[in-house]
């Protein structure tokens, strides 16, 4: 077997988005009639770990959004400060769980999170 000496640039950001998810985005959108929009996903200072999520759904990313494509076309928009600590992360949602009411977030930037989830520290 011969090793691979080729040079890869840096990879490009990234944002998983489960099937879950997607099919969430997309039946939210249809329901708040945002047809070609999107969800999107944002950081902010605050909450008791020092980083908050927020979510939105919107009808269209703004000029500087980063723009992630799911399965059905089910899109993230992401503005550039918050894409630096959401690079990685998995955007999903526990459609078997009736009690579920948010997206859920695999970051591997947080280094620890807080009790309900929807902040963490990095």
């Amino acid at each position: 077997m011969t090793p691979d000496t080729s040079v890869t640039s840096a990879s490009e950001p990234r944002i998983e988005i489960t099937d879950s998810a997607a099919r969430v985005i997309t039946r939210q959108l249809a329901r708040q009639q945002l047809a070609g929009g999107g969800l999107r996903i944002a950081i902010k200072a605050g909450g008791c770990s020092g980083f908050a999520y927020t979510f939105s759904f919107e009808a269209a990313p703004r000029p500087t959004d980063r723009v992630f494509t799911a399965a059905g076309g089910a899109q993230v928009f992401v503005d550039p400060r918050s894409l630096r600590l959401l690079d990685g992360t998995v955007l999903d949602f526990d459609e078997q769980n009736l009690m579920a009411t948010s997206f859920t977030l695999q970051n591997p930037h947080a280094t620890s999170t807080c009790g309900c989830g929807a902040s963490f520290s990095a």
